[in-house]
């Protein structure tokens, strides 16, 4: 092998090492200088706290991963989990049915995803329209529903699915390895996991293909929204209330999640694994700048300044 063929060899070695493990590199990195920091980071407490911090956004961003795959984007997420709230909760008091308060949660956020999905898919309309649109219409329904004021007095049992623990493991921690589950399968031992990444990649020879990447479409934004239901439950659970005011900006938490994960916004390109990682990431700077007592203000230009190195990265791949 000539000179140049052995340094294009260790490039090409350094760039696929990168690509695989660049992730989980900077995550352990970070871990590092914050254990470093500050002593109390890397501890049994301090570990929960940062699964039960994160738990909500890894729900969405597991839904925001089938949307981003396909070449979409969700806005409303946030309002849509405030919709959801409020009506599950507005059931959910004492005496009432546990059962139906969760199914009408669940069904509330599937219903607003799915439709999103069928104006994108069916409809043609551009995803950004459309989610940018439901954003404002799912947060006037929450706050014309609940009267502007926040639903309390809830029921024991759906209280303990926001603040309970089974083996010391919080149980919103716990539905969140359940949807990283079941993301993991669809996208990775599914024939519709498949369908997801070639309507992402390209759409035409998709079609070509034989897929129906209308339904493909639709499944990603209701899956997004039914995901938005989980959350809300778990939300209003761990909060005592349903807000119509929650969830402002969690769609930005959930999208900066996947991107840093390694998805591509143009589609094609991500995984549940890529996510995880994006949530942990995030949280982990989150909780290390809390127990630093860095300002809310300056966590705040970090997070605009990671999803801005994040989109950079992901151009950069794609040229």
């Amino acid at each position: 092998m000539t000179t140049l063929g052995r340094l294009s060899a260790k490039k090409g070695s350094a760039t696929d090492f990168i690509a695989k493990y660049g992730l989980y590199c900077v995550f352990i990195l970070l871990v590092l200088i914050m254990t470093l920091s500050h002593s109390a980071f890397l501890t049994i407490p301090n570990v929960r706290n940062i699964l039960l911090q994160v738990s909500i956004n890894g729900i969405l961003a597991v839904g925001m991963t089938m949307v981003i795959v396909t070449g979409g984007i969700d806005l409303s997420a946030g309002s849509m989990l405030a919709f959801a709230g409020v009506v599950a909760t507005s059931i959910a008091h004492p005496g009432q049915s546990f059962p139906l308060a969760i199914v009408i949660g669940l069904f509330m956020g599937f219903l607003l995803g799915a439709v999103n999905g069928f104006l994108v898919a069916y409809g043609r309309i551009v995803p950004f329209i459309v989610t940018l649109g439901m954003t404002t219409i799912a947060r006037g329904m929450a706050l014309t529903y609940a009267n502007g004021r926040p639903i309390i007095n809830l029921m024991p049992s759906f209280k303990f699915l926001g603040q309970g623990t089974i083996c010391y493991v919080p149980v919103p921690v716990l539905f969140l390895f359940l949807a990283l589950a079941v993301g993991y399968v669809i996208l990775n031992k599914s024939v519709l996991g498949r369908y997801l990444l070639a309507t992402g990649g390209n759409e035409d020879a998709a079609i070509a293909s034989g897929v129906s990447t209308k339904k493909v479409k639709f499944f990603a934004y209701s899956f997004m929204g039914l995901m938005c239901g989980l959350s809300s439950i778990l939300l209003a659970g761990r909060t005592n209330a349903g807000a119509p005011n929650a969830g402002v900006g969690y769609e930005l938490d959930a999208i900066a999640a996947v991107v840093v994960g390694g998805a591509s916004l143009t589609g094609g390109r991500g995984t549940i694994a890529g996510t995880l990682m994006g949530v942990l990431i995030i949280g982990v700077i989150q909780n290390g700048l809390d127990i630093l007592n860095v300002s809310s203000y300056i966590q705040l230009i970090v997070k605009g300044l990671i999803i801005i190195s994040a989109v950079w990265m992901d151009q950069k791949s794609n040229k």
